[in-house]
C-alpha cells in the first residue's frame, strides 16, 4: 500500500545553485547527498517534513554526471523542472507487482538501489498520464541521515 509522497524529483543543471535557491527561498536544508553511478546522477535530498508512517517527504534534486543518463536526456528534451513523483511503500516488490497486474508497465524487473539505500522501481509515464512515477521502500524506518 502506498503510504505517502516520498519525494518529488527535480532535474537541474547545477546542483549547488539549485540547492542554494531552495535554501534561500524556502528554508529547506540538505538532509543527504550522494552520487548514484548506476543512474548517472549527483543528488541532494532536501527534507520537507516527517510523515505519519515514520518516513519523510523530500525534494530530490538531480544533476546528471553522465551525458547518456536518463536525467541528462530528460534535461536536454525538457529543461529543468519536475522529473518524477515518488510514492513511499513498505513493500516495493508487492506493490509494483500489484500495479503491474493492473496493466501498468513497471520499468525494472527487480527493484534497484535508490537514494539512501532505498529500493526503487519506476512506472512508465505513458501508463501514468504522463507522469514518471517511482515507488520507494526506505532502507530503514524513519529518518537516518547517511
Amino acid at each position: 500500500m502506498l503510504t505517502r509522497i516520498d519525494h518529488i524529483g527535480i532535474a537541474c543543471r547545477d546542483l549547488e545553485a539549485t540547492v542554494d535557491f531552495y535554501s534561500r527561498a524556502y528554508g529547506f536544508e540538505v538532509f543527504h547527498t550522494e552520487v548514484n553511478q548506476e543512474q548517472g546522477v549527483r543528488e541532494a535530498m532536501l527534507r520537507i517534513n516527517g510523515t505519519d508512517d515514520g518516513g519523510s517527504s523530500y525534494l530530490q534534486l538531480l544533476e546528471p554526471i553522465q551525458e547518456d543518463s536518463a536525467v541528462a536526456k530528460w534535461l536536454a528534451k525538457n529543461g529543468e523542472g519536475v522529473h518524477h513523483i515518488a510514492f513511499g511503500t513498505a513493500d516495493v516488490d508487492g506493490d509494483s507487482e500489484a500495479i503491474r497486474d493492473k496493466g501498468v508497465r513497471v520499468l525494472y524487473d527487480e527493484p534497484r538501489r535508490g537514494s539512501m539505500d532505498s529500493r526503487i522501481t519506476f512506472l512508465h509515464p505513458k501508463d501514468c498520464h504522463g507522469v514518471l512515477t517511482e515507488l520507494v521502500t526506505s532502507a530503514t524506518p524513519g529518518d537516518q541521515e547517511r
